[in-house]
């Protein structure tokens, strides 16, 4: 009986190496806490380093750019793609930091960014509210759908005459044309997060007792955010080029204008500020639209 005893004893004693059981709360808890620190620790440093990483390759690729950009400009190339007149990245640099110290080239400035405010304002309400109401309505997809498909082919450019014709003064006229270019992706998109919305999961929220609104509000319209945050962010890229067309036409202020005055006067310089200074817009304006709308994604997140 003592050999059973003691061989019994010597059965049940835990190894040193043993990991201690996740029922014992007093040991367990250190080890658990310790555990996620550690892991959190590990992927909050794997996060930055990835976003270090991009953002050392994306510097270094534009710096590559950039000295690509001086060399063809130094030595004029010319081979399909002709540099001759195309003005260096130093001259680019001195006209911009000239321009900081002119009060006019802020006004355009903001009367550019004015417009866009107005014009994707009136979009994401519009393109938003009629996106879901195609999405969901047959009959309203009947109504609506054949004045989307023969609208939306037609680029900014050519609405311009028209909306000058419509419109009674230049500015209402260019707001139109920027509404109508971010119009279209904002609408499509939303229709299209709408229809991709899982029918199991709606008929599941019927069946445990929600109204139609219930499930619009929980199930419709989380499911179809990811589809509206890119025709969001597509929407601004696109009221930026639809704003330039109408600024460069029948604008008297904005950066469109100042671009398009530039190549009048034959500033060269001045045409690549305007239009690096455009694209540095977009791409600021669409990085907060993608900022804005993560809350609303924070399901989608949850998931990866």
């Amino acid at each position: 009986m003592s050999y059973a005893l003691a061989k019994s004893k010597a059965d049940s004693k835990v190894p040193e190496n043993t990991p201690v059981p996740a029922t014992s709360p007093s040991a367990a808890e250190p080890v658990s806490v310790s555990n996620n620190e550690l892991l959190a620790a590990r992927v909050s440093r794997a996060v930055n380093s990835g976003q270090a990483q991009s953002i050392a390759v994306g510097a270094l690729s534009l710096c590559f750019g950039i000295l690509l950009w001086h060399l063809a400009t130094l030595y004029n190339f010319n081979f399909f793609i002709n540099f001759e007149n195309i003005p260096s990245p130093v001259k680019v640099a001195n006209a911009f930091f000239v321009h900081l110290t002119e009060p006019v080239f802020y006004t355009h400035i903001l009367v550019s960014i004015r417009r866009i405010l107005i014009a994707y304002g009136l979009a994401v309400l519009l393109g938003v509210v009629t996106g879901l109401l195609v999405g969901r309505s047959r009959l309203a997809r009947a109504a609506v759908l054949p004045y989307i498909e023969v609208i939306r082919p037609i680029p900014a450019v050519a609405w311009i005459p028209l909306a000058i014709l419509m419109w009674p003064t230049e500015e209402s006229s260019i707001i139109y044309i920027t509404f109508l270019g971010a119009l279209f992706p904002i609408i499509l998109n939303t229709i299209h997060g709408v229809e991709q919305t899982l029918e199991v999961m709606i008929r599941a929220a019927l069946s445990l007792g929600a109204n139609k609104l219930q499930v619009f509000w929980h199930v419709v319209l989380p499911a179809a955010m990811p589809s509206i945050a890119t025709g969001l962010a597509i929407g601004m890229g696109v009221s930026w080029f639809s704003l330039l067309a109408g600024e460069i036409i029948s604008g008297q202020y904005g950066i469109g204008y100042f671009t398009w005055d530039a190549y009048s006067l034959i500033n060269y310089p001045d045409i690549v500020v305007g239009m690096l200074v455009i694209g540095g817009l977009g791409t600021l304006s669409t990085y907060l639209i993608r900022i804005a709308t993560r809350p609303a994604l924070r399901w989608k997140q949850m998931q990866r």
